[in-house]
């Protein structure tokens, strides 16, 4: 629930502008399409992976991808509304950056389909991650 500029959520509240801003910090990009296959949401992430003008809201997501992945989209979205599979993740080389691209179902408490949630990360860096570092090495 949103009052004077606050959303109220189980575990805190937050301002508008302070959730707009963690979610633009999270070092994700992130982008939700609705039960509809419309698409609802998109951070705006710094040095964003798949850049998204802001005309693509309420676009259904097959307009939105090329025509060779169109077919692996729609089947991806038929297995979450039919319940046979909750994620898909898929790894891709481009311009020089390991790419992880995530693709989760967003179900309510009744295991309901709400729309797919794509979560997209450079993770060139983390792949180079040996041994330890640890907060008191900071």
């Amino acid at each position: 629930m949103c009052v004077n500029n606050m959303v109220s959520l189980p575990t805190g509240n937050l301002g508008l502008d302070e959730l707009l801003n963690i979610l633009n910090t999270l070092p994700v990009d992130i982008t939700f399409v609705d039960k509809d296959d419309k698409v609802r949401y998109f951070s705006e992430t710094k040095g964003r992976i798949f850049v998204r003008p802001r005309t693509i809201i309420g676009r259904e997501v097959k307009n939105c991808h090329p025509a060779k992945s169109l077919a692996a989209v729609e089947k991806i979205i038929k297995s979450f509304k039919d319940g046979t599979k909750d994620s898909h993740s898929f790894w891709i080389n481009l311009q020089g950056k390991m790419v992880y691209i995530r693709y989760f179902a967003v179900r309510d408490s009744e295991k309901k389909y709400m729309g797919t949630l794509e979560v997209t990360q450079d993770i060139t860096d983390i792949k180079k991650i040996e041994g330890e570092k640890r907060l008191m090495d900071a």
